[in-house]
């Protein structure tokens, strides 16, 4: 099982084997749930529109979770690293069974519907958009291709900040009216890119200084 250790003011989670495939196990779940929710008629009126709200909701949580490491990290000291590509795995996931439902249920795959859903209104297209960035990010979530991209693996995926906006937007007009829910998760999102943006500022302010 798996335990803190201390390392000064930082503590680090000591890895056990199988631990990133038992958070993806894990993860995937509510997808589990609910998909099971909706076969047995208990995601009430319109199941394909709670089913795929639930699962952007869910790829949202898993987005945020990846951009909470580097803040746990520096301002408690809780270094969770190791699990960020597992958490963004999960975002993508959960992203691609979104679209899917989307397309597949909702729209029926008719392609000539997509197409102008996609050019004209303009909450999926942010959304959209978010979907197809976050491809090369997944793609490249492995141990392979940060040897394979060098430096270019961290400059790649700092495309997860472009990403972070567009789906905070994304979220935020989905929704007819605003609630608390989308507000909540939208603004946690900015809070957080803007966050990386200062601590980066202060970071190669600190190195020029030096």
């Amino acid at each position: 099982m798996p335990r803190l250790t201390g390392q000064g003011r930082h503590l680090t989670i000591v890895p056990w084997r199988g631990e990133r495939s038992a958070i993806m196990f894990v993860g995937l779940l509510p997808a589990a749930v609910y998909f099971w929710y909706g076969a047995h008629g208990q995601l009430g009126a319109d199941p394909v529109d709670v089913f795929e709200r639930w699962l952007g909701l869910w790829a949202v949580r898993f987005l945020l979770l990846g951009l909470l490491v580097t803040p746990l990290r520096v301002m408690m000291g809780c270094n969770l690293l190791r699990y960020r590509r597992t958490f963004g795995l999960l975002a993508f996931w959960y992203a691609c069974m979104h679209v899917a439902t989307y397309v597949v249920l909702d729209q029926r795959g008719d392609m000539g519907v997509l197409l102008r859903d996609i050019t004209h209104r303009p909450f999926l297209m942010l959304g959209f958009a978010a979907f197809l960035l976050l491809l090369p990010l997944a793609m490249t979530s492995n141990d392979w291709s940060i040897r394979r991209l060098g430096r270019w693996w961290g400059r790649l995926h700092r495309l997860v900040y472009i990403i972070a906006v567009l789906a905070a937007v994304h979220f935020l007009m989905a929704f007819k009216t605003y609630n608390m829910t989308s507000i909540s998760y939208a603004g946690a999102l900015v809070l957080l890119v803007l966050w990386r943006g200062w601590h980066m500022w202060r970071r190669h302010t600190a190195m020029r200084m030096a």
